[in-house]
Formats: C-alpha cells, sequence, structure tokens
C-alpha cells in the first residue's frame, strides 16, 4: 500500500513547473476570459451571456426578465465565475454611453454617467437588443462550432455568427497577463462600407482603409483632435487619439460662460464638475464664478461662469489641459486569432472577419442544402405515391403492420425509408387536387434552391457578395450618423493655448532690459498708448525700442555675430509700469560678448516680408522672411559674415524700399533695395558700397520720403540733411559725400533716418548721456560739418546714438543756445568739471564729390 502511495510522487524541477503552470494559467486567461476572438469581437463572457439569453427566449418582441435570473442561467451553465462579474458585465452591454451599439435592452436603473452604479440584478431587467439578434442569427444552422461546458452537461458556441464586425463597432477592452487589449468603438456604417470595400478589392492598406473607416466613434461622441494617432492605430495596431469635450462660448447677462455638451469617452461627468471645482478652490484656474450640472433627458449640459474680465478661451484652453475635458484613448488591436493572440491592423481585422462570414455563409448554405436535400427527397416520394395512390392505399390496407407496409413500398417502388415513412404517415387531405399542386410547387422551389445552394457553394465570390448583401441590409437597418467628429488641427494644448491674445507693448532699454506690459496699462495712465514715462532705468540707461504688437506674435533679435533668435511676445515676462525689465540675455542664449544691433517684430501673417542686412564691411544682403520660420533655441545663423566682419542693422522691407549706408569716413550711398537680389540665409550677400582701406560701415536705414538723414559724429557734432539731397545711385559705389570730416567734428559715428518727432540719446564712452529733442538739432546741407551737440572732453568719445519716441519730458521744440548751454551745464556737473566750451556752429566747408 505505502508503495503504491509513494509510486505517484513524481520528481520535478520546481522553477520549470512554475513557468510551465503559469504558461498554462496565463494563456487560459488570455483566450478564455480577458481577450476578444477577432470573428465576433467577443469576450466568452459577453458570448455567454448573449447565448444564454437567447436560450431563455428573451428576443427583443418579448417581455422583459429579471437580470438576476439571466445572470444565474450565465454562471449556471457556462460562466463558472463570480455572479457580480456576469452583472458588471450585462450591465455595460446596457449603457449607452458606454456601448457604440447596445447589445442588450435593459429596463431599470443600468447605471449613468456620473458614475451612479446600477441598481441590484433583483431590481433590473433585460432583454436582447435588436441588433443583438444579428449577432445569434443563424446560430441553429450549424454556422459554428459548439463545444461543452465546463462541466461537460451542455453546449455552448465558439464563436457567435456575428453578421456585423462587432469588434469594431463596440470596441473592447480587457487587461490578460501580460498584455491588455483597448480597442475603440466606430460607427457601424462606416465599417460596414470598409467591409465592403475590402471585398471589392482586398488589396486596399489599412490607410486606404480609412476613405471609408474615418476613425473612432464613440457614444459619447465629442472631438478627436488630429488624424495621426488614428494612422498609426490603424497601420501598426497601436496608436493613441486625443479625445476632447464638445463645448461652447456663449454669452449670457454681458458676462461668457463655457456650455460643456459632450465628453470623451469613457470620462465620469461627477467627477470631472468635482475636479473643475477643485482646480477652482486652488486657484489653479482662475475666473471660473460659478459652476452648475444642468443636464437632463434632453442631454448634457455642464454651466461654468465666467468673470467678465477672464477671456473665455483661455478659461477652456485651461480646462482642456487640466481635466479630463481632454484625454487621450489608447488603442491597442490585440484580439484571439486561431486561439493566439495578436496585434491586428485595421486591414487584418476586417480580413479576419470577413474569413469568419465566408466559413458562416459556406455552413450555412451547406445546412440549407442538407435540409432541402432532405425534404426533396420526401417530397419525391410522395410524389410516386400519389402518381400510385391506388396501389400504394391497396398496399398498406393489405399489410398487417407498418413494418411490413413500409418494406413493401420500399419494395415495390424503390423507395428510402424516410420516403415510405413519409408516405405512411401521410394525411388523407394530401389527396386532394390542391394538396397535389402544393407538393407539386414545393419540389419545383426546392429544386431551384438546390441548385443555387451548389452554385453559391462552388463559387467564392457568390458567397462575398452574399456578405455585402447581408451587411448593407443591416446598415440600412441600424447605421445612424457619425455621432465623434475629427478635427483637423494641435493634438495637445500648447502653452500658448493658454495664453490670451491680447496687444502688448514691448520695451526694449540701451542696455538689455525687456518687459512686457498689457496695452491698457498706458491708457489708463493716459499716455496716449506711449511706455516710456514711469519706467525705472539704472543709471545712463533709456528706452531705445517700444513695440506695440500681440501676445503671440514674435520678436526677432539679431546679433553683431549674425546670429538671430526669436521668442514670443507672452515669453517676456510681464512687470509693473516702474520696473526696469529683465535682461535679455535672460531670455535667449546668447554666446559670451555677443550683442543684439536689431530687435524686429514679426506678425505670423507676414509671410511676403523681407529682411534686409548690412554688415560692417559694407556687405548688404536681402532674405525672405520665411527662410527665418524654424529658429532652434540656441539660435541660428541669420548671415554668413566675412572674417573680422560684424552685422551692423537689419530692416524688414517689402522689397521696394529705398536703402541708405553710412561710413566712419563720412560718406553714403542711396540705392534701390531691389537691386539687391533675394538670396537664402546661408548666404553672405553682396557688395552695398565700396570702401576705403581705413573706413567701415557705421550705420544703414530705410528711406522715408520727407524725412532727414541724422549724421552724428565721434566728438559730439550732428546735423540733420533732408534726404531728397542724396540722390539714388547703383549698389556697390563708393557712394557720396554726407559730411565733412575732420579733425574737429571726428569720424562719423551713426547715420539714421529722423523726423521731428522723435528724441536723440547720445551716450559717451564715460558714460555721460543726453537726451535733446530732434527738432532741436539743425538742417544743414551733405557738406556742412554740423553743430555741437554735446560738449566732449578730450579723452572722451561719442559711443552710442539712438532714437527714441518723444516723452512728456522731453522738449518739444528746437533748442535755442540758452537751452544748449543748460544742458552743458547739467553734464558738467555730472562729469564734475568746470571747464565748459561754449556751442559752436561750424562755417560749411565745400568739398568734392567722391563718386
Amino acid at each position: 500500500m505505502a508503495e503504491e502511495k509513494f509510486s505517484r510522487i513524481i520528481d520535478r524541477d520546481i522553477g520549470q513547473e512554475m513557468r510551465e503552470s503559469f504558461m498554462d494559467y496565463a494563456m487560459s486567461i488570455i483566450v478564455s476570459r480577458a481577450l476578444p476572438d477577432v470573428r465576433d469581437g467577443l469576450k466568452p463572457v459577453h458570448r455567454r451571456i448573449l447565448y444564454a439569453m437567447s436560450e431563455l427566449g428573451m428576443a427583443p418582441d418579448k417581455p422583459y426578465k429579471k437580470s438576476a435570473r439571466i445572470v444565474g442561467e450565465v454562471i449556471g451553465k457556462y460562466h463558472p465565475h463570480g455572479d457580480s462579474a456576469v452583472y458588471e458585465t450585462m450591465v455595460r452591454m446596457a449603457q449607452d454611453f458606454s456601448m457604440r451599439n447596445m447589445l442588450i435592452d435593459g429596463h431599470g436603473n443600468f447605471g449613468s454617467i456620473d458614475g451612479d452604479f446600477a441598481a441590484a440584478m433583483r431590481y433590473t431587467e433585460a432583454r436582447l437588443s435588436k441588433i443583438a439578434m444579428e449577432m445569434l442569427r443563424d446560430l441553429n444552422k450549424e454556422t459554428v462550432d459548439f463545444a461543452p461546458n465546463y462541466d461537460g452537461e451542455e453546449q455552448e458556441p465558439v464563436v457567435l455568427p456575428a453578421r456585423y464586425p462587432n469588434l469594431l463597432v463596440n470596441g473592447v477592452s480587457g487587461i490578460a497577463v501580460g498584455m491588455a487589449t483597448n480597442i475603440p468603438p466606430h460607427n457601424l456604417g462606416e465599417v460596414i462600407d470598409g467591409v465592403q470595400a475590402l471585398i471589392e478589392n482586398p488589396e486596399l492598406t489599412s490607410l486606404e482603409l480609412m476613405e471609408y473607416i474615418k476613425g473612432p466613434d464613440f457614444p459619447t461622441a465629442g472631438y478627436i483632435l488630429g488624424r495621426e494617432g488614428i494612422r498609426q492605430a490603424y497601420s501598426t495596431g497601436r496608436g493613441s487619439v486625443t479625445m476632447r469635450a464638445k463645448a461652447t462660448i456663449e454669452e449670457h447677462n454681458n458676462k461668457a460662460r463655457i456650455i460643456v455638451h459632450e465628453l470623451p469617452y469613457q470620462v465620469i461627468k461627477a467627477r470631472l464638475v468635482e475636479k473643475i471645482a477643485e482646480l477652482v478652490r486652488e486657484k489653479r484656474i482662475e475666473g471660473i464664478t460659478d459652476l452648475r450640472d444642468e443636464s437632463d433627458r434632453n442631454g448634457m449640459r455642464i454651466v461654468i461662469e465666467l468673470r467678465r474680465d477672464v477671456n473665455p478661451n483661455v478659461v477652456l484652453n485651461n480646462l482642456y489641459k487640466h481635466t479630463a475635458m481632454q484625454s487621450t484613448f489608447g488603442i491597442n488591436m490585440l484580439a484571439i486569432v486561431n486561439n493566439e493572440p495578436r496585434i491586428l491592423t485595421l486591414h487584418e481585422v476586417l480580413k479576419y472577419y470577413i474569413l469568419h462570414q465566408i466559413e458562416v455563409i459556406r455552413r450555412r448554405t451547406e445546412f440549407d442544402l442538407r435540409k432541402a436535400e432532405a425534404r426533396a427527397h420526401i417530397l419525391e416520394g410522395l410524389r410516386i405515391a400519389l402518381d400510385h395512390i391506388d396501389e400504394v392505399i391497396a398496399l398498406i390496407r393489405a399489410s398487417s403492420s407498418d413494418e411490413q407496409a413500409r418494406e413493401g413500398l420500399m419494395s415495390r417502388f424503390g423507395l428510402s425509408f424516410e420516403q415510405a415513412q413519409a408516405i405512411l404517415d401521410m394525411r388523407l387531405r394530401r389527396l386532394t387536387g390542391l394538396e397535389r399542386d402544393k407538393i407539386e410547387n414545393e419540389y419545383n422551389e426546392l429544386v431551384q434552391k438546390i441548385a443555387e445552394y451548389r452554385e453559391i457553394l462552388a463559387s467564392e465570390a457568390l458567397v462575398l457578395d452574399i456578405i455585402s448583401q447581408e451587411l448593407q441590409e443591416i446598415k440600412e437597418k441600424y447605421a445612424d450618423e457619425r455621432r465623434t467628429e475629427i478635427t483637423v488641427g494641435e493634438e495637445s494644448i500648447l502653452d500658448e493655448d493658454l495664453i490670451p491674445q491680447e496687444e502688448v507693448v514691448i520695451t526694449i532699454t540701451h542696455t538689455g532690459y525687456i518687459k512686457r506690459l498689457p496695452v491698457t496699462t498706458y491708457r489708463s495712465q493716459k499716455r496716449g498708448g506711449r511706455g516710456v514715462v514711469g519706467m525705472d532705468t539704472k543709471d545712463n540707461d533709456f528706452v531705445e525700442h517700444l513695440f506695440v504688437t500681440n501676445s503671440h506674435n514674435y520678436l526677432m533679435f539679431f546679433t553683431d555675430r549674425g546670429k538671430a533668435y526669436r521668442i514670443k511676445a507672452y515669453e517676456i515676462p510681464e512687470l509693473g509700469r516702474t520696473a526696469r525689465g529683465t535682461p535679455i540675455i535672460n531670455l535667449i542664449q546668447i554666446e559670451q560678448g555677443e550683442t543684439v544691433n536689431a530687435v524686429i517684430p514679426v506678425v505670423p501673417s507676414e509671410t511676403d516680408k523681407l529682411l534686409f542686412f548690412a554688415t560692417q564691411q559694407g556687405i548688404v544682403k536681402k532674405t525672405p522672411l520665411e527662410d527665418y520660420v524654424n529658429i532652434r533655441k540656441g539660435g541660428l545663423i541669420a548671415i554668413n559674415l566675412r572674417e573680422d566682419d560684424r552685422l551692423i542693422d537689419v530692416k524688414m522691407t517689402d522689397g521696394n524700399e529705398e536703402v541708405i549706408l553710412g561710413t566712419a569716413k563720412g560718406m553714403s550711398i542711396r540705392f534701390l533695395e531691389g537691386d539687391v537680389r533675394s538670396m537664402g540665409r546661408s548666404a553672405t550677400g553682396v557688395k552695398g558700397i565700396t570702401l576705403d582701406s581705413d573706413d567701415e560701415v557705421i550705420g544703414m536705414d530705410v528711406i522715408v520720403p520727407g524725412q532727414d538723414v541724422l549724421i552724428v559724429t565721434t566728438k559730439g557734432y550732428g546735423k540733420r540733411t533732408p534726404v531728397d539731397e542724396y540722390r539714388v545711385q547703383s549698389r556697390g559705389g563708393k557712394g557720396i559725400k554726407t559730411i565733412n570730416v575732420t579733425e574737429k567734428n571726428g569720424t562719423v559715428i551713426s547715420l539714421k533716418v529722423v523726423k521731428d518727432e522723435e528724441d536723440l540719446m547720445i551716450i559717451t564712452s564715460s558714460g555721460t548721456l543726453i537726451r535733446t529733442s530732434m527738432a532741436g538739432i539743425s538742417t544743414m546741407g551733405r557738406y556742412a560739418q554740423g553743430v555741437k551737440l554735446i560738449n566732449i572732453r578730450e579723452d572722451d568719445s561719442v559711443a552710442t546714438v539712438c532714437r527714441t519716441d518723444k516723452t512728456e519730458e522731453s522738449n518739444e521744440e528746437a533748442l535755442d543756445e540758452e537751452e544748449l548751454l543748460t544742458v552743458e551745464e547739467e553734464l558738467i556737473d555730472a562729469a564734475g568739471t568746470d571747464e565748459v566750451a561754449a556751442p559752436e556752429m561750424i562755417e560749411s566747408e565745400e568739398d568734392s564729390e567722391e563718386e
């Protein structure tokens, strides 16, 4: 006895046993519980619920029956698992916000989109929906295989006939061991169109099938942002789509409010409302004053009231970013194919469905053929009996038993057992002439049907036609309009989507401090839109650039090393009206020793504009603005500079401007912008002016008719000359005199085209600064040496000259001699010296004009 007991013990490596046992368990979970079959799109539990309800006779035209009865039938006969799991599955199949086409018609509380649970199974009732009957149709015609249930006492279908592609129509999600599936629901009509197209042309790719199947169609509607995720999922089996709630902005009581009408799939409305309220309490989203859920039987309606001063689009974008109003659906098209889990493309899903339908149609046709042939065989016997009715009656009357009569008929007329039995079972009323005609007509119809069945079985093309026709019938009967709208655009919320589009003022100081302010700040201060007054700058600093632009427009920065940088206006910190600003070097990644020489605001719609460059060595270049749309964070080479050359200035033009260049030795040249052909970003450029060996370009500007050319020298002299005195020449020449350069006035430091309504800022090397009205500078001819604008000590010189917008503190009229003396006294006090040179007007000196 002991030997027999121990003989059943098998030595086994525990590691190998664990691996094999776990793999058996894992495959059981994968195939028998968690993943759908590619043919009918159902997990075993879904299939068993539908089959059990069918067996209970719960058709759409029959009364509802208690859910508890259905659950009991399922777990008692087919699904030996927990009743709660079966009921929850059944509940989901009856929810219009979970299933695109519900398979169960529920009666009672089956939960809500607010996350409410369904009532207990003893309270709810259910029956099969009409479209569920299409999943079960022809099940009794041996169209699919049956297998024993868990205890071997019942038979259950391995798969349902599924007369439409349920895997795509209703989708499915499930988690197995080491793998998961997540297939979104689709529109029934679109999916059927895709199947019909693939039947017509089996070579269609997954992407080509997107012409028919546009993308997922969720029962809760909403939006899908972009098609890239859909294309990826359909072509590879994996991808993700971004879903967004449908919301509108409307005016109410002079305030804006956001109305949410539709939600992303599987988003619980009540939790969403709680999340929004939480974000408002934490002040992560500002501007919301009230939040109400006004949803009723007519549809969803979440009302979000806003303050008057907030931008509703910004609030809406924040809701998309921080709540489930924008969600991602990760598509993983994993299904069971031939008892193996596989990731499938859209083409493969439809292909396997078509193969399943071919099998269903063949098996159904074979079943119908067998039935028709069997019936025809019986009718043939009846026809023989009717043709010999008197002899048949006599034979039967003469027989002592059924067996003797049957044997007599079989031997006398050559009938089969079934035919002879049918004759014996025939009623006397079948002997009437009308019944004889019915038998004949039925026989002829069966002969025709048998021929049709055999023709179908002999031709795959006919089988495919039947599949297509039956799908078309289902489409016409059950298909509805697409609910989810697929939009073209950004698939994610960018930071700029959260920034309101508004007019802002950008100020940049001479020493490189920049800040942003809403234009309303200046309006409230009644400054006429000017943002200069009240800005607190450090010593000897001033506002050099002031732009009014949109917060979503760009600012382009160009440095002396020929590099371009770009930032959005909203990326510039918004500071107080009197704040100094943020150093530009904190916003753009310029290198050590690199200085910004030009700043240009860019409107995205200005795609036809050009950038005109000028370098110290007289090289000019013109390049389309669109060549600079993709500027990296670390900058982009804007112009290919020659050795020892540096970028002087950049101007935005329309291609039809006139440009003037000025040199340190007092030469200038005015030429048409059209003389410089447009060239690429990496080009060096062409010669704008021919320089002497000891000369260099110090300035470039665009000619404006009616304005003046301002010349300032290193020793503080300056003058204005009408632009008309500078005739247009050809590009590349030596140019003409713009000022008579002598030891007294020094070399030219600046050339600018100016107008009276501006101020001039002059800064010396020692840091002395003077601001004067442009209107106070004398107008002189090209050969004049100019008037002294600022007294310069022998060891000092003018370092920088800038024009800036006039402020209320600046002089509005020309400076007279007394005012100049006053300015000089202030400068002397600042410099700590008592020596003052009186302002001096220098006589004009004739000089030869150099071409």
